[in-house]
């Protein structure tokens, strides 16, 4: 089964997931944020996903960001329509400056960054999806 991953904003959310296996993390999609319910409960229809990870919004200091509350609903909406799949929160912080890092040493040209920020989002769910794994690894050894 696999593990999906949110990075979710006010307008876009960013998506990545494993492979049935759970080795390794991929971009899947960024998609409207008000059609990202939807997109993921035909995603879970489609393939066996064992859980979710959402990233937890939190400034540099530890507080909950602006951002905050709105992926609370949506962790409380999710729970309470499709219980059966469970959805837990990772830390965030700086997942976006590292996508950021990641495309310019991809060589992804600037504009490109500038032009398609919904890159940026499917890459910081990779990155949170990749994290979360590599904290599994670490718990279990």
């Amino acid at each position: 089964m696999r593990i999906l991953s949110i990075d979710y904003g006010k307008k876009r959310t960013g998506i990545a997931v494993t492979d049935p296996l759970q080795i390794i993390a991929n971009g899947l999609a960024t998609v409207s944020t008000s059609e990202l319910f939807d997109f993921l409960k035909a995603y879970v229809v489609s393939e066996p996903v064992e859980r979710i990870v959402i990233g937890k919004p939190m400034q540099p200091d530890g507080q909950p960001s602006e951002n905050f509350q709105r992926v609370e609903e949506f962790v409380r909406r999710w729970r309470k329509n499709v219980p059966e799949i469970p959805i837990e929160y990772f830390d965030e912080r700086f997942t976006s400056v590292m996508a950021h890092q990641v495309m310019i040493d991809a060589g992804v040209r600037k504009k490109v960054r500038r032009e398609n920020k919904g890159l940026v989002d499917e890459i910081s769910a990779t990155i949170i999806l990749q994290g979360y794994m590599e904290s599994r690894r670490q718990r279990h050894f």
